[in-house]
């Protein structure tokens, strides 16, 4: 797995984990805002554009960024944040180890399986992929992600960039995320965030983590839509990291 990071002369240490089929630019503006008070890095998901392993699991790239964690930064940081994929991703590192952070951060990650979901991903993906290498499909794909419009370029290259492969087994793999009930028993301070806007699955699966966890405080946010809040309210986004850490 290849990491971007920022302010790396800072001790604190934060992760943010981007959504499927994007890339570590879906938190730079975050990391930009950031950068002058803790250490960010920003992984690069398997099979996503500019990794250098396929994609297998959610459960293999929690364990990959662990190990990282565990090699270079002592065992823990002093907090993870993730979208969507990268929130699943997130949710799984909490349960494969208790105290991986102090703090957590997830946003629009999805908990509740779909086998019809993953049923229909493989042909209706297979079927399309070859209009993913067009710009007016991806304009069309991006704008229905209402994503800021300065974030296409980024978005029309890594997605050009994907292979199909790669882009059916993360589709798949967040169709049909559980949740693990070892994550009850994680010591971090978990916050979830959900956009009013999204799809009803996504804000039951909030409350659900919500239910499942100790210490988890629950936000749906007003008038967003999936992703909004990292990638269209940047400073928003870093105002509530910093708030959340104000105390460590």
């Amino acid at each position: 797995m290849k990491y971007k990071e920022y302010g790396i002369d800072k001790d604190q240490v934060i992760i943010l984990l981007h959504g499927g089929g994007l890339s570590w630019w879906n938190y730079r503006e975050v990391a930009e805002k950031l950068q002058n008070y803790y250490h960010v890095i920003l992984p690069i998901l398997d099979g996503h554009a500019g990794s250098d392993s396929d994609f297998t699991t959610i459960e293999s790239n929690a364990t990959e960024i662990v190990n990282f964690i565990d090699e270079n930064l002592g065992g823990s940081v002093l907090l993870i944040g993730g979208l969507s994929l990268g929130g699943q991703i997130l949710l799984e590192i909490l349960s494969q180890r208790k105290n991986i952070c102090q703090y957590a951060l997830v946003e629009s990650a999805l908990i509740i399986p779909s086998k019809l979901m993953h049923f229909l991903i493989k042909p209706a993906f297979g079927s399309c992929y070859g209009l993913i290498q067009h710009e007016w499909f991806s304009k069309l794909q991006f704008k229905s992600l209402r994503m800021k419009q300065e974030l296409f370029d980024d978005y029309f290259r890594d997605t050009c960039a994907i292979t199909k492969p790669n882009l059916i087994a993360f589709l798949q793999a967040n169709a049909m995320y559980a949740i693990k009930n070892s994550i009850a028993s994680s010591s971090s301070e978990i916050y979830v965030f959900a956009g009013e806007m999204e799809n009803r699955k996504i804000i039951s699966s909030a409350h659900t983590i919500q239910k499942k966890l100790s210490v988890c405080f629950m936000k749906i946010l007003p008038k967003m839509y999936h992703g909004e809040f990292s990638m269209n309210h940047a400073a928003e986004y870093a105002n509530t990291v910093m708030k959340i850490t104000s105390n460590n």
